[in-house]
């Protein structure tokens, strides 16, 4: 794993998918599940996967203030916990409409970009590439 460490602080990492990504968990106790991220957290390398690790927590009745009127209904509350991210692997469409999973390369394309006084310039920019179909994501 390579990490890019940040001027002042802890390393800084970057995760090979992002949130509205669809990923299919590969490990765990909900292996084969298919679900779309929610949340990601690089610097824990965890990503929350809708319908995925549900945990249920047990919730007190609770107030915002103690003369305020805005309660919190207590009980039991069920929802997604972070899962580490090397558990789940991208989904992709390929040419036949079937999903596929795949690993996650990177390309530089060629763009222009425009300075603020109007004038124009070559750059490029880096884009994210299913290995399996070799199409930009």
């Amino acid at each position: 794993m390579s990490f890019k460490k940040t001027d002042k602080g802890g390393a800084q990492t970057k995760l090979h998918v992002v949130k509205g990504d669809r990923v299919k968990v590969i490990a765990g106790k909900d292996k084969g599940l298919v679900g779309e991220v929610i949340a990601v957290f690089p610097e824990r390398h965890k990503v929350t996967v809708a319908g995925v690790n549900i945990v249920k927590r047990h919730l007190k009745d609770s107030s915002a203030q103690p003369q305020g009127r805005s309660t919190t209904k207590g009980g039991i509350v069920s929802s997604e916990a972070p899962i580490h991210s090397s558990n789940v692997q991208l989904v992709v469409k390929n040419a036949a409409g079937d999903e596929v999973v795949t690993r996650v390369g990177y390309d530089r394309v060629a763009v222009t970009k425009r300075r603020s006084d109007g004038s124009e310039y070559p750059s490029t920019r880096s884009v994210r590439i299913a290995r399996v179909t070799g199409e930009e994501i």
